[in-house]
């Protein structure tokens, strides 16, 4: 049985530029005891074929698949449950990782029996690298989700008892681009959270990104804090947060950019 379970969704990822380094980031870890799951979410380019190759050339490798497109939070939660580790570690298949980050997150958990969420902190880039980096609080409070989430999904690992005593994610309307931020507040309500400060985990954050982050799913987000902010206890105070969605949305890109480094309360620095 190996002793971390990794689990990713991947959609239409066969002309991502960074699928290829993404994957080498996984299979080339440091930790080798893993299982690497990935549900493919009806892809409709030839991601499947891709992954077979892979799956092929190395045995830790296995695929489900979808015959139609369900969202991440289905797939993730399908690889949950044929996952057999005692830690579950996430990962985006247009991200990639350094090769320590399973190594030294394992090393964490086993000093700090009292944290069940581990992330860290996070370049971003895009197809022409690295253009900046993104730190999150080391120890996780309430208070820190009421601007956003405060960790990088794709980065974290769980510790697999407290991920599926929360229920693992929540399949629902609301949810569907938001699975992250609802299952970290629900877990919040019953375990302890931190993030390394080491910068462990490359996030694809580009202008395609941007671009997929469509208004209407902005008042499914509004939903998901209203739902887990309440939960924390952060309301009433919290309501401002709670509309931030729907007012940062209609601000044009540009405009928004200054505004999260003005008001941002976790550090993000700019390298261009």
């Amino acid at each position: 049985m190996s002793e971390v379970s990794v689990i990713a969704g991947a959609y239409n990822v066969g002309q991502c530029y960074s699928f290829h380094k993404s994957m080498e980031s996984v299979l080339l870890q440091t930790f080798e005891d893993f299982e690497l799951i990935i549900c493919d979410d009806g892809s409709t380019d030839d991601t499947w074929e891709l992954l077979l190759n892979y799956a092929k050339d190395d045995k830790r490798i296995r695929l489900l698949r979808n015959k139609n497109n369900l969202g991440l939070a289905a797939s993730l939660n399908k690889c949950i449950a044929t996952s057999k580790g005692r830690f579950i570690a996430r990962h985006d298949c247009d991200d990639y990782n350094d090769l320590h980050r399973f190594e030294k997150q394992l090393a964490y958990f086993k000093e700090h029996e009292n944290i069940a969420v581990l992330g860290c902190n996070a370049y971003l880039f895009d197809e022409n690298g690295v253009w900046g980096k993104e730190s999150f609080p080391t120890y996780v409070t309430d208070k820190d989700f009421l601007f956003t989430s405060p960790y990088k999904h794709g980065s974290v690992m769980f510790r697999r008892d407290a991920l599926v005593k929360a229920g693992c994610y929540r399949v629902a309307k609301e949810t569907y681009r938001a699975e992250d931020y609802d299952l970290f507040m629900t877990m919040q309500t019953f375990c302890n959270g931190a993030n390394l400060g080491e910068y462990l985990y490359y996030f694809c954050e580009d202008t395609m990104a941007k671009r997929r982050r469509k208004y209407r799913y902005r008042f499914d987000e509004a939903m998901v804090r209203y739902q887990g902010f309440k939960k924390l206890g952060l309301l009433p105070a919290g309501w401002p947060y709670v509309m931030k969605p729907l007012v940062v949305g209609a601000l044009p890109l540009g405009l928004l950019d200054i505004l999260k480094e003005v008001f941002r309360p976790r550090k993000i620095t700019n390298k261009k």
